[in-house]
């Protein structure tokens, strides 16, 4: 991408916005094809790999496999223990990144997971658990840098990293680029308005999400499980919830963010569309369109 690439350049899609997670249980799951596929007809140039297992594991069959669809490749969600001394999350990088390589993408989106299966738990960290924590992703920003990838972190929802002030933590002891992901971060108890306005030089890659904001708090106050919020719907097309958008694109493209802007709206589906009516490809669509919207003049 080159700095004159308008926003409409630079949407891509998610695996996760048709359901597809790596989530043990989550949900149905929906054929790679239908979903590449689906992907191209509404017009997006671009998308993350998905879960492993989604994609074919060999890197150049993965590349071949976005290329069929005539789909970039963009990055990799990659979910690894950071924080155990006695755990070195290297290689489960470097395994990834060999597969981002070969299909020439931009970014991997670290996520500093738990260990446990699932997003509803998550241990608190000591001192020591953050300074291996901090020490890692500085060291996984140097492996990708040295293959031309961009590292980034992703505060997430049931990670050890979820709030605006765990993230404030990262920002201010590592290196790492952040994925500003603007619905786990309001969800962790974060502000994505402010910290895109206030740390714009820091964010390399987007997630753009929209969420209830009365299903985000049940879940901050342990209420309901993240999973039983998502499958109640709290996330929603893009200009349909609580996340301001439009304020979030415009501050960062007037400090001159040149990324990927990829949709993620986290969905459970029951069975497949033709069997429930449940159709992903409308609720991208909206999503879609809503950016398009609020980035005019941006």
């Amino acid at each position: 991408m080159t700095v004159t690439d308008p926003v409409a350049a630079r949407i891509a899609g998610a695996p996760i916005s048709w359901g597809v997670c790596e989530v043990p249980g989550w949900g149905y799951q929906l054929a790679p094809d239908a979903v590449l596929r689906q992907m191209r007809e509404l017009g997006l140039a671009a998308t993350e790999f998905g879960p492993d297992g989604f994609l074919p594991d060999a890197p150049a069959d993965k590349a071949q496999a976005l290329a069929d669809q005539d789909l970039r490749a963009v990055g990799q969600f990659v979910p690894v223990v950071l924080h155990d001394p006695d755990h070195d999350p290297l290689p489960e990088v470097e395994s990834a990144m060999r597969g981002l390589v070969a299909a020439q993408a931009s970014t991997v989106v670290i996520a500093a997971a738990t260990g446990a299966e699932g997003y509803d738990e998550r241990p608190v960290l000591d001192d020591d658990g953050w300074a291996t924590l901090l020490d890692n992703l500085d060291r996984i920003d140097a492996a990708a840098a040295g293959k031309g990838l961009t590292a980034t972190l992703h505060p997430h929802v049931g990670t050890m990293v979820e709030s605006g002030h765990e993230a404030q933590r990262v920002l201010a002891g590592s290196r790492i680029g952040l994925c500003l992901d603007t619905g786990h971060l309001l969800i962790g108890g974060g502000d994505p308005v402010a910290l895109a306005a206030a740390h714009p030089d820091r964010i390399a890659h987007v997630h753009l999400k929209d969420v209830r904001l009365e299903l985000a708090r049940a879940v901050q106050a342990h209420e309901t499980t993240y999973t039983d919020a998502v499958s109640a719907g709290m996330y929603v097309p893009l200009g349909h919830g609580d996340v301001d958008i439009a304020t979030i694109v415009r501050s960062l493209e007037s400090a001159g963010y040149q990324g990927w802007y990829v949709l993620e709206q986290d969905t459970i589906l029951t069975g497949s569309p033709a069997e429930t009516g449940v159709d992903p490809v409308a609720d991208v669509r909206a999503c879609i369109d809503h950016l398009l919207s609020v980035a005019v003049g941006a």
